[in-house]
């Protein structure tokens, strides 16, 4: 068993360790807050998932530049670093990361007091609120120019996506492909599509930036006021497209259902909470975006959930050897769930385009 009071100790802590116990159930890392003696300062402590981010030292990294970065922004508009970003605690040999015995990371930031999490976005109030969230911290990072290194190849790539696509249909590993021929089409269908607005983050005509990838509001931490904080859990940070992470905040935020749900009368996008976090968003981020940006915006969330519907899809056909599954037909259920979804994105998609424009007219008068 894992000594975490040992591990920890290896790190620059202001205090002496009081003790070290779970925090939350995280899906990639394991995650535990460190108590320190005499009401010194808490820490979180995480095991790294090293079969995810590769490699760990860059992904830190890559942490540790942002952090940095939004540091001094925060500091120079006379705001408070040690809670408007993420602090990371190096360790005694100044190190981002702490590699045990058994081969496996950890690393330390500094626990930021008082502060609220949401787990969904259940009003237009609080969507709005993400919106910013997610648009604040994109704006922080607009104007950083170091390279990123790309610790998650091919993420959101549909092109990538196509090749695995592809390869796996023609293995049928485990004969499911037949029973599936109308989902196929639904991928087929939109493919040409999808690869048309990737060939303009490919040939630059949208840009590239720093993303952050992980866009749900659990990730988004706000004072006691409700004000945003700073986003947090930064593993993911990538330099691709920022329409990725708006896509993928409207795959989480508008759904009316569940990821998996079995009854489609429940899955559709809640254009209310579309237009209240584009709002948000918007008045963060529209003196940077760029003419195309904005006019693929919308567009984004029908891209990056119909590449879920794919890898749900993909992994099926595969034999579910991505995701984790609690059923047989799992996967199959993800897929169709997300598909109703994506339907109900492209049957509302133009008041989705009419209303990014006219809040962008809107703002920029």
């Amino acid at each position: 068993m894992t000594d975490l009071k040992n591990i920890a100790q290896n790190f620059q802590l202001e205090a002496e360790i009081e003790n070290v116990k779970p925090l939350g159930e995280g899906f990639i890392n394991d995650t535990f807050i460190i108590t320190t003696q005499n009401n010194g300062p808490k820490y979180i402590l995480q095991r790294k998932n090293k079969n995810i981010f590769s490699p760990i030292p860059a992904m830190m990294e890559n942490i540790q530049k942002v952090c940095t970065h939004i540091k001094k922004k925060v500091a120079d508009a006379g705001g408070d670093p040690l809670r408007e970003a993420m602090t990371i605690i190096p360790t005694k040999d100044e190190k981002l990361y702490f590699l045990d015995n058994e081969e496996e990371y950890w690393a330390v930031c500094l626990f930021i007091e008082d502060t609220i999490a949401y787990e969904a976005a259940e009003t237009p109030e609080l969507a709005y609120a993400g919106g910013k969230g997610i648009g604040k911290f994109q704006s922080l990072v607009a104007d950083l120019k170091e390279p990123l290194v790309n610790i998650l190849p091919g993420f959101h790539d549909i092109r990538y996506r196509f090749k695995q696509w592809d390869e796996v249909l023609a293995k049928d590993p485990v004969a499911r492909k037949a029973e599936v021929s109308e989902e196929i089409l639904w991928i087929e269908s939109r493919k040409a599509e999808m690869l048309k607005f990737w060939e303009l983050v490919e040939n630059g005509e949208i840009p590239t930036r720093i993303s952050h990838n992980d866009t749900k509001i659990n990730n988004i931490l706000f004072d006691k006021k409700g004000e945003v904080l700073c986003v947090i859990d930064l593993d993911t940070v990538l330099s691709s497209t920022v329409l990725n992470d708006f896509g993928d905040a409207m795959r989480f935020y508008t759904n009316t259902g569940l990821e998996d749900d079995e009854n489609l009368d429940n899955v559709s996008m809640d254009m209310e909470i579309f237009k209240a976090f584009a709002k948000g968003y918007l008045e963060e981020t529209v003196s940077f975006l760029s003419p195309k940006e904005i006019e693929y915006l919308a567009f984004s969330a029908r891209y990056i959930t119909y590449e879920q519907v794919l890898r749900f899809l993909m992994d099926y056909i595969d034999g579910d050897n991505y995701y984790k599954t609690k059923s047989p037909d799992h996967n199959l259920v993800r897929a169709r769930a997300q598909y109703k979804l994506l339907q109900s994105m492209e049957a509302q998609f133009a008041e989705m385009e009419n209303f990014v424009k006219s809040h962008v007219a809107e703002l920029q008068n």
